[in-house]
C-alpha cells in the first residue's frame, strides 16, 4: 500500500481500519481510500485548501533532581491533547517572548531566543517552576516565595503582566542558556490543529553539598537551590504536575492508566534507557545520577543529525498486520520542510492504535524489524 494513499482525506479511514471495531481487509481498505483520494481530487480547485499553518510552541522536559521527568494532566476540555498527560510548555506569544518568524522564514522551525523564551513562561505559567537565574547571584536559580510565584502566573497567562518585565523586577533572567534542544516536532497535513513544536532537555540541579563533576548535573547552575513543588494551574489548562520516572510513565500509558501522544511516549521511550531515578541523595546516588545525565548528554550528540537537530513529522507507513495498530514513521521532517536536509530519526518507529478516547497501546520498535516482519508476513500469504 502507498504511503501517499495514507495521507490527506485518507487518514481517518486508517484511524477507522487501526481500531479493535474495524473488520482489517487491504482490499477493501485500499478501494476505500482510492475513492476518497480520487473524490477529493476531482472537487475544483478553490474547494481545496491548503493544510494549517503549523503554530510555534515549545516544551520542556523537565528532569526533576532525581532525575524524574515532569508531566502535566490536560483538562478533558482541552482544544489539544484532551485528557493527556503532556510535557510543560505552549504557543509562543509575540507579546510575551518576542519577535516570532514568519511562516515562509525557515528560522520558524528552529531553535532560537523566542522559542526558549516561551518554553521558560510556559513552564512557569503551567507548573509554577520558575527556570530563570538571579541577577544578583548568576549561579543560582532565582529563588521567589510561593505568594509571588502564585500571584503572577495567571496575570502572565492572561497577559495583564508582561514575563520579562515581572522577571525584571524580581532580579531574574529566564534561564535559556540551559535549555537543550531535543528534537522539533511538526504536526502531519492532515490533522486540523498544527504545530510545530521544539522540544528542551533541563536538568534541575543534583543536590550535593560539594561541586559536582559531572557536565550535565545542572551545567552552570549551583546544587543548594530550592526546588518547588510543580502544580497545576489551577484547572485553567492542566489538573495535576507530578514527577515520575520515564519508565513508571511509560508503565502507565501501557496499562492504559494515561493517555500519552507518539511525541511524548517516544521521547520518554529515549530517556528511560538513560534515567532510573534514586531513592534517596547519599553520595552514591549523586555519582550514579550524575553518571546518567552524562551518559544521555553523550547520547544526544550521536545520530545523523543529532538529537538537538532531528526534525519529526510522524507518517503512517502501514497498519501492522498482526494486531492493526497504525506504524508511524519518524524520518519525515514534514511538508514545511520539503526540499531541505532536516529530517527526523529513520531507525525507529511508533505502533499506536487510535481510540476514540486518545492513543492507546504505544510501543516503540525498530523499523527494520516491523517492515521485516510486515514483508514475512505477506510471504506466507
Amino acid at each position: 500500500m502507498s504511503t501517499a494513499l495514507l495521507k490527506g482525506p485518507s487518514f481517518q479511514l486508517l484511524r477507522f481500519a487501526a481500531s479493535s471495531k474495524a473488520v482489517f481487509n487491504p482490499k477493501t481498505l485500499k478501494t476505500r481510500i482510492s475513492s476518497r483520494l480520487m473524490s477529493s481530487i476531482s472537487r475544483p480547485s478553490q474547494e481545496r485548501k491548503g493544510p494549517p499553518i503549523p503554530r510555534p510552541s515549545a516544551s520542556i522536559l523537565l528532569i526533576s533532581p532525581t532525575n524524574q521527568i515532569l508531566l502535566l494532566h490536560r483538562v478533558q476540555t482541552s482544544s489539544a491533547f484532551p485528557s493527556a498527560y503532556v510535557f510543560p510548555g505552549g504557543n509562543l506569544s509575540a507579546a510575551q517572548d518576542g519577535e516570532i518568524p514568519d511562516p515562509s522564514d525557515a528560522h520558524r522551525h528552529e531553535d532560537g531566543r523566542v522559542y526558549r523564551i516561551g518554553a521558560i513562561r510556559e513552564c512557569f505559567e503551567e507548573s509554577g517552576i520558575l527556570l530563570a537565574k538571579s541577577s544578583d547571584n548568576p549561579d543560582r536559580l532565582l529563588e521567589l516565595s510561593d505568594a509571588q510565584r502564585e500571584s503572577a502566573r495567571p496575570k502572565v497567562h492572561d497577559n495583564s503582566i508582561k514575563f520579562q518585565d515581572w522577571l525584571r523586577e524580581k532580579c531574574g533572567t529566564p534561564d535559556i542558556d540551559n535549555l537543550i534542544p531535543f528534537t522539533r516536532w511538526v504536526t502531519p497535513t492532515n490533522i486540523p490543529k498544527r504545530f510545530t513544536t521544539q522540544m528542551y532537555l533541563y536538568f534541575l540541579p543534583l543536590h550535593n553539598t560539594s561541586s559536582p563533576s559531572s557536565t550535565a548535573s545542572s551545567v552552570s547552575i549551583k546544587p543548594e537551590a530550592v526546588i518547588p513543588t510543580p502544580t497545576s494551574d489551577g484547572g485553567i489548562e492542566h489538573t495535576e504536575a507530578r514527577f515520575l520516572s520515564p519508565s513508571e510513565w511509560l508503565s502507565k500509558s501501557r496499562s492504559g492508566e494515561i493517555i500519552l501522544f507518539p511525541p511524548q511516549f517516544f521521547l520518554l521511550h529515549i530517556l528511560s534507557s538513560f534515567l532510573a531515578p534514586a531513592s534517596s541523595f547519599t553520595s552514591s546516588q549523586f555519582s550514579e545520577l550524575s553518571k546518567q545525565r552524562d551518559a544521555l548528554m553523550q547520547f544526544l550528540k550521536t545520530g545523523d543529525p543529532p538529537w538537538g537537530e532531528k526534525c519529526i513529522s510522524p507518517t503512517t507507513l502501514t497498519l501492522k498486520r498482526a494486531d492493526k495498530r497504525a506504524v508511524l514513521g519518524l524520518d519525515k521532517a514534514g511538508q514545511e520542510l520539503e526540499g531541505t536536509n532536516r529530517h527526523g530519526d529513520a531507525e525507529r518507529v511508533v505502533l499506536v492504535h487510535f481510540r476514540k478516547e486518545g492513543p492507546r497501546e504505544l510501543d516503540v520498535i525498530w523499523r527494520k524489524d516491523v517492515l521485516n516482519e510486515e514483508r514475512v508476513f505477506k510471504e506466507n500469504l
